[in-house]
Formats: C-alpha cells, structure tokens, sequence
C-alpha cells in the first residue's frame, strides 16, 4: 500500500517542532495550506519564508524545503 503525499496535521506539529528546535525560534509556524493539502507554508512571525512538501521514494519520506529569495531582498540587508 502506498504511503500518502498528503501532509496531516500531525506531520505539520513534528516539522514545526523540529524546525523551531533547527532554527532556534519560537517565531517560526508551519501552517497547512488552505487548499492543497500536499504541502504546508513556512512563516516566521507573519513573513513568508517558503514551502514544505513531502516526498516518498522507494519507501523512503523525506520533506522538502522551497524557498526564495528575491534580489530585491538582498539589497535592504
């Protein structure tokens, strides 16, 4: 039987956890998307910072960071 793609809420607990334990912040949410359920959205605080998916190859999980960052951004550090 193959395992879902789907990202559940207990899944977005354990990464949330996990990443403000990387990242060292409290500030950092991982919250489901409002209409696809094969991934989650990344914030700290209210900012934006990127995508979480999962990824399941032979028998394997795996999740997957996106993000980017615009030139733009750049220049105001």
């Amino acid at each position: 039987m193959a395992k879902s793609k789907d990202l559940g809420k207990d899944e977005v607990v354990k990464l949330q956890r996990y990443l403000r334990k990387v990242f060292g912040t409290e500030a950092l949410q991982v919250r489901p998307r409002q209409k696809a359920t094969d991934a989650a959205e990344i914030y700290l605080r209210d900012e934006f910072l990127g995508v979480v998916s999962k990824d399941i190859e032979d028998g394997d999980t795996c999740y997957q960071i996106n993000m980017t960052v615009l030139d733009v951004d750049l220049d105001e550090v």
